[in-house]
């Protein structure tokens, strides 16, 4: 009975140390992952920033005043602005697959620190825009609220920093 139980354990071994990587980029947002399962209309993995241009519009919705609704939908108050294609994309990662509520943040924070590798372009874009959104909540909120706010806030900086730096010690010197 023993030999089953080591050759069981084997085998699990064997199979978790063979996971794709990709299944653990997305653990960190795993709402894109049931995006992409269950929604025809949007993008597959909506990333916002491809190019220089992209960069300068997202920096304008940013500039833009945006609000966040009772529900916690986050919108674009420049009808304009909201009226863009790439505004319908930063809808959709706003308000479909960054956490919202404290304890994703917290868990999403958790996940970051412990990470061994570079971000993938649209996990650090994810976590920046989810960085803004606890800004934004710090600011909006008081006492004991404001504070876990400003913990999470302050995690997430220290998770991208972590992240540039990494990416930074593993570029080769010419």
């Amino acid at each position: 009975m023993h030999w089953k139980t080591l050759l069981l354990l084997l085998f699990y071994y064997n199979a978790h140390a063979t996971v794709s990587p990709r299944w653990n980029r997305a653990m960190l947002f795993p709402d894109a992952q049931r995006l992409k399962r269950w929604s025809s209309s949007a993008p597959m993995s909506p990333v916002l920033q491809n190019s220089l241009d992209d960069v300068n519009m997202l920096f304008e919705f940013l500039l833009a005043e945006i609000e966040i609704d009772r529900s916690l939908r986050i919108s674009i108050k420049d009808e304009e602005l909201a009226s863009l294609r790439k505004a319908k994309e930063f809808d959709t990662v706003c308000n479909d697959i960054i956490p919202k509520s404290i304890t994703e943040i917290r868990r999403l924070s958790a996940r970051l620190s412990d990470y061994p590798r570079v971000l993938k372009k649209e996990d650090f874009e994810r976590t920046v825009l989810t960085m803004v959104y606890t800004a934004y909540r710090a600011a909006r909120s008081r006492m004991h609220q404001k504070d876990s706010w400003t913990e999470s806030f302050i995690s997430l900086y220290k998770a991208l920093k972590q992240d540039l730096m990494f990416s930074y010690s593993k570029k080769p010197l010419h």
